[in-house]
């Protein structure tokens, strides 16, 4: 049996740009996939903070540094502009793996920057 459990979390990052006319994902900033393990193209869901809406969508690299987080396409109406988000992905472990899984999560500062990454249950 393989359990879904939580990988990793972009902890309450803000929403940088928002832009309806572009074919859809969240661009992230590449230092923030670094930090977190996420990778490009990964499946994502996505929690507003600022206005409990939840939605799904992929991941494309913004700029290293640019503190960048921007939503596009359709999930571009799903938060604005200063809004904040957690963002999250799940992958799939066995029951061997889920018993020594601890999920990444990143804490951000007000500029988006990696402030702290820690496993989950570590010390």
């Amino acid at each position: 049996m393989l359990l879904t459990l939580l990988q990793a979390k972009l902890h309450r990052v803000r929403v940088t740009q928002a832009d309806l006319d572009y074919e859809g994902s969240c661009g992230i900033d590449e230092g923030l996939l670094d930090a977190s393990g996420l990778r490009v193209n990964q499946y994502i869901e996505l929690y507003n903070v600022s206005n409990g809406e939840r939605f799904s969508t992929y991941i494309i690299k913004a700029p290293r540094g640019s503190g960048a987080i921007s939503l596009n396409g359709a999930a571009a109406r799903k938060a604005m502009v200063g809004d904040l988000l957690i963002i999250c992905a799940y992958s799939q472990y066995t029951e061997a793996e889920a018993e020594r899984h601890e999920p990444v999560v990143v804490l951000v500062d007000e500029r988006n920057q990696p402030r702290r990454a820690q496993v989950k249950g570590a010390a």
